[in-house]
């Protein structure tokens, strides 16, 4: 999710497309035809009509032709899952697509480097600040014409995420998933564990389950960002959602008060983490979970539900992070987007364009979810049967929020949330209260430089 390449120091835009109300997230959370998420779907006879009119509309013109797509799937499951869908694409429009993967973390920590240099014709990527950031650098080519094919198919949330600060289009959204903290049922029943709805409850199930000789916290941080996602959510617990977006746009320094309750509140539950976090990746950690030799594991369903095999996933389960402050209760998540962009260095646009034109229907999106079994879609008209029993709860869960953040790398500045990477990874080894201020002070000074 992070993003280490160079970014310009000259001071943030002003991002004007955060989610403010409960009826648009629900517009992001899922899928069609579940109850959870009544204001998310149209009819499946509307997807059919958009489905039909983004097929008919502009790709004849360029059927054919050949493209490259780079993509950052590169685990097994997603890279499956998104080969499918380039299948389904090339059928659809009669456009060859060659997929270039790179490792996840590869591919995003040299993203700049990445567009400025040779692109492919398209690109996964993340929606928000994440995505705008680079359009306003001029480094990606606006998509506001297959907007007007595929605009019936989203929603007012999903069309504003998929915005540049300039108000032009520059992404296709594909899905989006909850971090949660996740568990085995078959645990948690054997032992007799209860979920924990408040934070003195959590912190007590993490006592008993060292009690009883399991890793309370599967915890892992090598590659950087996963990290971030704990410190979003205790931040959010404490201090609301507001507090995040002004924290990221560095509306209120990095030295508040409220700062350092959150890495206070931290501290308490890293005793229960599994050891050596900075040098272990969020694969092992998520299989460290699997074999049961841990009782829970904070991360997306984007990284723990798609690294479970098939035959045990049905014992996976979720529960959002518990209430710390009474006052926001669990109003708010990290529930990020991934989608996709076009480079405006991309030989060839018109037939990347195509494509995008085909991925943006709910048809596309039910095909590519016939394999996924981690995320959730974001068409109106989406048709997934093979919804099972974490995606209907992501669903449910996210659509419950008052707001969700797309996390911490994808609502700040590139610079940054580097600096943030490493200066947590320095609290995750060392969360004494001289570090913690020495952390915040130091993240202040390059707030203060980024910022200007």
């Amino acid at each position: 999710m992070s993003d280490s390449g160079s970014a310009p120091t000259s001071g943030r835009p002003d991002v004007t497309t955060q989610l403010s109300r409960r009826t648009a997230l629900k517009g992001l959370a899922g899928v069609a035809g579940l109850a959870a998420a009544p204001a998310l779907v149209a009819a499946c006879s509307s997807s059919k009509k958009s489905s039909s009119s983004s097929s008919s509309s502009g790709t004849s013109a360029v059927a054919g032709g050949n493209i490259t797509f780079g993509s950052n799937y590169s685990d097994a499951a997603p890279k499956a899952a998104f080969a499918s869908l380039c299948t389904s694409a090339t059928s659809k429009t009669g456009v060859k697509i060659t997929v270039n993967t790179t490792d996840h973390n590869t591919f995003q920590n040299n993203i700049s480097s990445y567009l400025q240099g040779t692109p492919d014709d398209l690109a996964t990527w993340f929606a928000g600040y994440r995505m705008q950031f680079f359009a306003a650098q001029g480094l990606l080519t606006p998509v506001d014409d297959v907007w007007d094919k595929i605009g019936g198919t989203f929603n007012d949330a999903a069309k504003n995420l998929s915005k540049g600060i300039d108000g032009k289009y520059y992404f296709v959204p594909l899905y989006n998933y909850p971090w949660v903290v996740f568990y085995n049922k078959s645990t948690f029943s054997s032992k007799g564990y209860t979920v924990p709805t408040t934070w003195d409850q959590f912190v007590t199930l993490a006592k008993q389950m060292k009690k009883d000789n399991l890793v309370p916290f599967a915890f892992a941080d090598k590659d950087g960002w996963p990290a971030l996602g704990t410190f979003d959510i205790i931040n959010m617990r404490l201090n609301g959602y507001d507090y995040h977006i002004k924290l990221m746009k560095h509306e209120v320094p990095w030295t508040d008060k409220g700062v350092t309750a959150v890495f206070n509140q931290w501290a308490e539950i890293l005793p229960y983490c599994q050891k050596g976090a900075t040098g272990r990746i969020w694969q092992d950690s998520a299989k460290t979970l699997e074999n049961k030799q841990a009782g829970m594991m904070f991360q997306g369903s984007n990284q723990v539900a798609a690294n479970y095999s098939k035959a045990n996933l049905s014992d996976l389960d979720f529960f959002v992070y518990p209430v710390i402050n009474t006052q926001f209760g669990t109003d708010y998540m990290d529930a990020p987007t991934d989608g996709f962009i076009l480079p405006k260095k991309a030989k060839n646009q018109a037939q990347a364009k195509a494509v995008l034109e085909y991925v943006g229907t709910g048809e596309a999106e039910t095909t590519f979810l016939k394999t996924d079994a981690w995320d959730t879609g974001l068409a109106n008209g989406l048709v997934a049967p093979t919804y099972n029993a974490i995606q209907k709860k992501a669903v449910s869960e996210i659509a419950k929020c008052k707001n969700v953040a797309q996390f911490m790398d994808r609502d700040t500045v590139p610079d940054m949330a580097t600096a943030m990477i490493k200066l947590i990874q320095s609290f995750i080894d060392n969360p004494s209260a001289s570090n913690i201020s020495s952390i915040q002070k130091s993240a202040e000074a390059q707030a203060k430089t980024i910022f200007t």
